[in-house]
Order: structure tokens, then sequence, then C-alpha cells
């Protein structure tokens, strides 16, 4: 009887995670990402389930550990495409609309509606940022990124991603100021804390 050996599975194969394990790790960094890439929430979710479409089909030509690399590529380009596209057709979204999105049980109504101004007094700066700057920016203040993670995300030398970053935040300060001369919300908007990293 003949022996049955069972089939060698190359390790760079065996390796690459499959779109379920992408989805787990990826998905919420990829939504927030194309978020404050001035995405509206409808528009993110759906933006970021292409993202993991395209992956899906490209599965077999993404490098192990380039995963979230990949996917911000993606998500970079299709936020790109959908501002081409949709920015000038549609308006904002409204105040209400975005208060209606959070559970307001344990909060008044006076504070839900701040929160509401805050997000979108921050989503309208942000997307006043040239995109270059944009994305390095959030990256770097919201998302948490290093400067040598957003180097390789970006394909860019780290000493690029220190200048746009330095002059993304100048930009934002600007922008912040402006906005509070002219009696927009400001109170909750505020750039996390990024003290504990000390590679800027």
């Amino acid at each position: 009887m003949a022996e049955v050996v069972p089939a060698v599975v190359p390790e760079s194969v065996a390796d690459r995670p499959d779109l379920e394990q992408l989805v787990l790790a990826h998905f919420q960094f990829i939504w927030r990402l194309l978020r404050r890439l001035g995405l509206p929430e409808s528009d993110a979710d759906d933006a970021a389930q292409q993202v993991f479409l395209i992956a899906n089909g490209k599965l077999g030509q993404i490098r192990t550990g380039r995963e979230r690399a990949f996917l911000y590529g993606c998500a970079l380009h299709l936020a790109a495409k959908w501002r081409r596209q949709v920015a000038r057709q549609r308006p904002d979204p409204s105040l209400d609309e975005a208060a209606a999105g959070h559970p307001a049980a344990a909060e008044a109504a006076d504070d839900l509606l701040e929160r509401a101004r805050a997000r979108a007094l921050l989503d309208a700066i942000l997307g006043e940022l040239p995109e270059s700057l944009r994305s390095v920016f959030v990256l770097y203040e919201i998302e948490q990124l290093s400067t040598v993670e957003i180097a390789e995300l970006l394909h860019l030398p780290r000493g690029t991603v220190a200048s746009r970053l330095r002059r993304a935040r100048e930009e934002f300060e600007k922008r912040a100021h402006r906005a509070t001369r002219n009696g927009r919300a400001w109170s909750q908007v505020q750039k996390p804390a990024n003290e504990e990293r000390d590679d800027v």
C-alpha cells in the first residue's frame, strides 16, 4: 500500500494571514483612517469593506509583514477617489445626524451636541490640510504610529515624515486658532498627547 505524504505548503504561503485575520487585526484602524481622511461614517463603512475586498483579491501578492502597509495604501487611494467624486456633490452631514449616532443615556444633550460640533470641526480642519500633510498628521497624532512606522507605510524617508509632521502641526494649529476666532466650537477637539514617544 502506498504511503500518503501530506502536501508541503511553502512557508511564505503558510505564514500569510487570510482575509478574516486581516479584518480582525486591521478593520478598526482602516475605518478610523478613512474617517480622518475625510469620509463620512456611512461612506467610511463602504470604503473599509472595499479595502478588504481588494486585499482579498490580492492575498497572494501581499508580502508577509507588509499587510498593514498594503491596506493603508488601498485606503489612501479610495479616500482620494471618494473626495474627487463626491466631495462637491454632497454636503457634510448635519450636526443632528452626527449627534444621533451616539448613545445619550448617560450624557446630556448639550454634551452630545458639543462633541458632535467638535468632531465636525476636527473633520473640517483635517479636510483643509493638504493630503501629504494630513496623512502623516492622522497617522502620528490620531493613530499614534511612530515616525518609523509612518515612513514604512508611506514609503518615505523618516526625515520627510518628520518635516511633514512639523508642517502639518503648524497648519493644524493655524486653522484651529482661526476656527476659534470665528466662534466655532473647539473645547472638545484635542490632539492626543505623545510625550511617551520621543521619535519626533
